[in-house]
C-alpha cells in the first residue's frame, strides 16, 4: 500500500514515491537515472542517456499543438543527504521511508530530496499524462547539480533544441526566478617554507560567528573567520617572528566560512604582547560584529612547556600567509543597478588551509556579468603574483542574464494571476543555478524556475506542503496548455 495513495496530485506523488525508494544522492544516479529511462522506454517515447547519466526524454506535441514552440521540462536527479541524530540509515544503499500527515511529506530520520525528486515526478506525470494538451516536451534530468552542477556541465547542449523551459528546481510557491549569478571556484595557493624553530606552542580560534550561504546572505554583512584570522596574523606577525605550524578555516567555498584556526610557535619573551593583541582584536571583532556575529569568540591558547617543532613555517612565510589572507577580497562588491536589492557581484573566501608546503584560500566568485567575475579574477591573479603565488579555476558557469522582454515570463504570471488571484513574485539570485549553464549552452533561451513549497532542504528536517504541489502542478498543467500563445 503506498503511504502517498489518499493524496494529490496523486500520478504525482505515486511516482515522486517510486523515486524515493531509488537511493539517489549526489553520484549515486545511476539506478534513478535508469528508472528514467525504463520509463520512457514503457510509455513508448524516445530517450538518451548518456555516459553522466543525465537522461532526455522526448514527447510528440498533442494534436493542434503542433505549431508551438517545443518547452523544455528540467530538474536534477540527485538529492542532499542528511541523516537526524541517531539514524544508521545507508542513504547510499537504502531508500527513504516516507511519512505524512495529510498536508507535509517528509522522510523518517533522514532528508526528503524533494529538491529535486519533485521536478522529476512532475515532468515524468507529465510525460505519462494521456489527457493533458502541450507543445512538445524534452523532459531534461540532469545529475549531481547539488555537487556542482556537474551533470548540466556535461551534457551535450545539440540533445536539446527547445528554447523555453520551465525549470522545476525551485522551493517557494509563488516566487518565479528569472535570473543567476554565473559563478566559477578560485584557488589561491601561496607558497611556504618550512625550518625548525624553538618556542612554545600556541594557537588562536576564532569561532561562533553565524556563516551562511555565500549566494544567498553575503550582503548581510557577516564576518567571515577566514578574513578575521588575517587581521590577528598580521598584527602578530608585525611585531614579533610567527612560526605558522597550522591554519585550517572554513568548509566549502560557498559557505561563509564560520570557524578558523591557527597554530604557531612564538618565543617565550613574546607570548604576553601575543596575547594582548589577540584579546584586543577579538573586543573590536566583538564590537564590529555585534548585532551580524553575536556569538563570535576569540580564544587565546598556549602550552606551559619549550620545545623544538620541525614542521613550522619560517617568520618570512609566515608573513606572506598573514598578508594573502589580510589582503585577498572578499564579501560584496557591487549592486545590480537593474534590479533592487540584488547582489550583483561578490566573491568568499570559504576555505583557508596550510599544508603541504602552501596556503590555500578557495573562493567562490559569483557575478551576473561576465566582465565583473573576470576582473575579480584577474585581482586575484595580481595579487597572488605579488606574494609569488598562483590561482587555479575549477567549475567556471556562466550567468543566466534577466530578459527584460520575455513572453514566457509573462505567460506563466498571467496563469499565475488567474489561479491565485494575486501578483507572484518575480526573483533574481546572487547563487548559481542549473539555469545558468543552461542559458550558456542554448543561445536565446528563455527560461523561469517554479515549484512549490520545500522546508528546510538538504536538513532530515525537510518536508513537502501537499497543497502546494497541487496548486503548482495546476499551474505547470495550465501553462503547457497555453503554450500554443507563445511564438517559435
Amino acid at each position: 500500500m503506498s503511504i502517498l495513495e489518499n493524496l494529490q496530485p496523486q500520478n504525482v506523488l505515486r511516482i515522486f514515491e517510486a523515486l524515493c525508494a531509488i537511493p539517489h544522492g549526489s553520484h549515486n544516479c545511476k539506478a534513478i537515472s535508469d528508472y528514467c529511462v525504463d520509463f520512457a522506454r514503457s510509455k513508448g517515447l524516445a530517450v538518451r542517456q548518456d555516459g553522466a547519466h543525465n537522461v532526455v526524454i522526448y514527447k510528440e506535441a498533442t494534436a493542434g499543438y503542433e505549431q508551438a514552440p517545443t518547452v523544455i521540462l528540467q530538474g536534477h536527479l540527485d538529492m542532499v543527504c542528511d541523516l537526524a541524530p541517531g539514524c544508521t540509515r545507508d542513504m547510499a544503499k537504502e531508500g527513504l521511508v516516507l511519512r505524512t500527515d495529510g498536508a507535509y511529506v517528509w522522510a523518517d530520520g533522514t532528508s526528503l530530496g524533494g529538491d529535486d525528486a519533485v521536478a522529476v515526478a512532475m515532468a515524468l506525470a507529465v510525460l505519462d499524462s494521456d489527457d493533458l494538451p502541450h507543445p512538445a516536451l524534452e523532459a531534461v534530468f540532469t545529475t549531481d547539480e547539488e555537487a556542482g552542477m556537474e551533470g548540466a556541465t556535461a551534457l551535450d547542449p545539440a540533445w536539446v533544441t527547445g528554447r523555453h523551459m520551465l525549470n522545476l528546481d525551485s522551493e517557494d510557491e509563488g516566487v518565479f526566478t528569472v535570473s543567476c549569478a554565473g559563478g566559477i571556484r578560485a584557488t589561491c595557493h601561496v607558497p611556504v617554507d618550512y625550518e625548525t624553530a624553538q618556542g612554545i606552542f600556541c594557537g588562536v580560534i576564532l569561532k561562533g560567528l553565524v556563516g551562511g550561504h555565500s549566494g544567498v546572505e553575503i550582503h548581510k554583512g557577516r564576518a567571515n573567520a577566514n578574513r578575521l584570522m588575517g587581521r590577528i596574523l598580521s598584527a602578530l606577525t608585525a611585531e614579533m617572528p610567527v612560526h605558522l605550524a597550522a591554519v585550517v578555516g572554513g568548509q566549502a567555498d560557498n559557505a561563509i566560512a564560520a570557524e578558523c584556526v591557527a597554530t604557531m610557535v612564538l618565543r617565550q619573551e613574546d607570548l604576553p604582547r601575543a596575547a594582548q593583541i589577540v584579546t584586543a582584536l577579538g573586543e573590536s571583532f566583538r564590537r564590529e560584529y555585534q548585532t551580524a556575529d553575536p556569538g563570535l569568540t576569540v580564544e587565546w591558547r598556549q602550552e606551559t612547556a619549550a620545545e623544538a617543532h620541525e614542521a613550522v613555517t619560517t617568520a618570512e612565510a609566515a608573513r606572506r600567509v598573514a598578508d594573502a589572507l589580510l589582503l585577498l577580497p572578499g564579501g560584496l562588491q557591487s549592486m545590480s543597478q537593474d534590479v533592487p536589492g540584488l547582489v550583483q557581484t561578490s566573491l568568499n573566501l570559504g576555505v583557508a588551509q596550510m599544508a603541504a608546503g602552501e596556503l590555500t584560500a578557495t573562493f567562490a566568485v559569483r557575478s551576473s556579468l561576465t566582465s565583473e567575475k573576470r576582473w575579480l579574477c584577474r585581482q586575484l591573479e595580481r595579487l597572488m603574483a605579488l606574494l609569488g603565488g598562483s590561482v587555479t579555476y575549477v567549475g567556471d558557469y556562466p550567468a543566466w542574464e534577466y530578459e527584460k522582454d520575455s513572453p514566457l515570463r509573462e505567460l506563466v504570471c498571467d496563469v499565475y494571476r488567474r489561479q491565485y488571484g494575486k501578483e507572484p513574485k518575480i526573483e533574481a539570485i546572487h547563487a548559481g543555478l542549473e539555469c545558468g549553464i543552461f542559458a550558456g549552452k542554448l543561445p536565446g533561451l528563455s527560461c523561469v524556475s517554479l515549484g512549490p513549497n520545500l522546508l528546510e532542504i538538504h536538513t532530515h528536517r525537510e518536508r513537502m506542503d501537499v497543497a502546494s504541489l497541487e496548486r503548482t502542478w495546476n499551474l505547470v498543467c495550465e501553462v503547457l496548455r497555453r503554450c500554443k500563445e507563445l511564438t517559435v
